[in-house]
C-alpha cells in the first residue's frame, strides 16, 4: 500500500510512518520545511515538500497519484492563532480531499478530536474554540464527499507507552490515548476497508487494537 500522509513532520506522523514501513507500506510525508525530510527518512518515509497553506490543488494532486490511500494528519500546532487554526485544519484538510479525488484516490483518512459535536462552552479559549470548530468542519466537508473516507476522533494524546487496547466506538467516554496506539488504529483502519464511512472515537480501553477495528462495519 502507498499511503501519502498529510502533516508528514507531526508525531503521529511519525508513528504511522514507520508502522507503515515495518509491514512493507509505502509511506509518503508531506512536509512544509524541508528541514524536517531526515528525520521522515528516518522513520521510513519519503518526504515530499507541500505547503499545504499555499500548494495548489494541481500540483498537490500530482504527489497523490497512484496513491492507495490519503491521511490527514497535519494541524497549526501549540502556539498558532485562531486564523492558523482554520487554514491548516480546516481549509489544508479539504483541500487533500478536492486533490484525493482529482488524482482518484478514493481512500481518505481525517484525523480529527474529541468534543467537536458540540459547540463549546462559553468561557472556552478563543484559540481551542477555532481548532474545534475548524476540525468540525472539515468532517463535515469531508462527509459529504464521494470518498471512502473514515474519520477517526482522538482523545486526549500521550506520548505514554501504547498499551495495544483502546475502546472505539461512535461515542467513546472522555479518556486519553496514546499516540502510537493512535498511529496503529490508523494503519488497522486502512486496511478495513469496511470502515469507510464511520465517525469513531477512539481511548485507551480493553479491547485490542485489531478486534476492535474488525468490529467496525459501516456497509
Amino acid at each position: 500500500m502507498r499511503v501519502v500522509i498529510a502533516g508528514g513532520h507531526g508525531k503521529i506522523a511519525q508513528l504511522t510512518h514507520r508502522e507503515l514501513a515495518g509491514r512493507g507500506d509505502t509511506a509518503v510525508g508531506l512536509i512544509r520545511n524541508p528541514d524536517h525530510a531526515a528525520a521522515l527518512r528516518a522513520a521510513g518515509a519519503h518526504p515530499v515538500v507541500a505547503d499545504l497553506e499555499h500548494v495548489g490543488v494541481d500540483e498537490l494532486a500530482a504527489h497523490l497519484h497512484g496513491a492507495d490511500a490519503v491521511l490527514f494528519a497535519a494541524g497549526a500546532g501549540p502556539g498558532s492563532g485562531a486564523a492558523r487554526k482554520d487554514t491548516v485544519d480546516r481549509a489544508a484538510a479539504i483541500l487533500l480531499a478536492d486533490a484525493a479525488q482529482r488524482a482518484d484516490v478514493r481512500r481518505y483518512l481525517l484525523v480529527s478530536s474529541m468534543g467537536v459535536e458540540n459547540e463549546p462552552p462559553a468561557g472556552t479559549d478563543e484559540v481551542f474554540t477555532a481548532y474545534l470548530r475548524a476540525k468540525k468542519a472539515a468532517e463535515d466537508d469531508l462527509s459529504g464527499r464521494d470518498l471512502d473516507w473514515t474519520i477517526l476522533r482522538p482523545g486526549r494524546l500521550t506520548d505514554d507507552p501504547p498499551t495495544g487496547r483502546i475502546t472505539l466506538t461512535r461515542h467513546a467516554p472522555a479518556g486519553a490515548v496514546t499516540r502510537t496506539d493512535v498511529a496503529r488504529v490508523l494503519v488497522a483502519l486502512l486496511y478495513h476497508p469496511r470502515s469507510a464511512g464511520a465517525i469513531l472515537e477512539v481511548v485507551g480501553g480493553e479491547t485490542p487494537i485489531a478486534d476492535a477495528v474488525t468490529a467496525v462495519d459501516r456497509r
